[in-house]
């Protein structure tokens, strides 16, 4: 949490804005610096807005409120980095919400870089020059969601998961997931 900062300077004191004549003001003097000292950090965050608003420099506790603006839930078991990377990529990932290439993004972001993510899906078009040629795919529609990981609960990381999952994969599709622990590391 932010707090406040201890001589934190205003980059444009109070009493450089008035006329000459009131600068030399004893009173003034010595009561301007008040509002400039409560005014300061409103320059300081003015000043780093940016910082504020980007994943990679915002304050842990905005990250949340960041992930809001993007429609992500902020998972407490992920790390800093994950936290961080996963806002940052959230709105290139909801424009392939819904596709492979998507669904294994997402997944393998909340997983982490040590991880592995397989999807299988079902379906698939094709053309042919033979009529009545056999389709791709299989007859059952499924997402088949492979993932292996070097360490940690099969069962806790499949809830956690499962989430991810069905915040990318289309609702009308069942979603099998598994989660695979490679003993000792990959």
């Amino acid at each position: 949490m932010r707090g406040i900062v201890s001589r934190l300077g205003s980059p444009a004191p109070m009493i450089t804005r008035l006329p000459a004549i009131l600068q030399e003001d004893e009173f003034l003097n010595r009561a301007l610096p008040a509002f400039d000292d409560a005014i300061a950090p409103v320059f300081a965050t003015l000043d780093n807005l940016e910082a504020y608003v980007r994943p990679e420099y915002a304050p842990l506790d905005f990250l949340e409120w960041l992930g809001g603006w993007v429609d992500v839930a902020v998972d407490e078991e992920w790390t800093e980095a994950q936290r961080r990377r996963i806002v940052a990529d959230a709105a290139r990932l909801h424009r392939r919400v819904g596709t492979v290439d998507g669904i294994r993004d997402t997944l393998q972001l909340a997983a982490g870089p040590a991880a592995t993510v397989e999807i299988a899906e079902s379906g698939g078009t094709s053309w042919s020059t033979e009529p009545g040629a056999s389709l791709p795919g299989s007859d059952e529609a499924v997402v088949v969601i492979t993932i292996t990981v070097p360490d940690g609960d099969p069962a806790d990381l499949a809830r956690r998961f499962e989430r991810v999952a069905a915040s990318v994969v289309p609702a009308y599709l069942p979603t099998h997931l598994s989660v695979l622990v490679t003993a000792g590391g990959a």
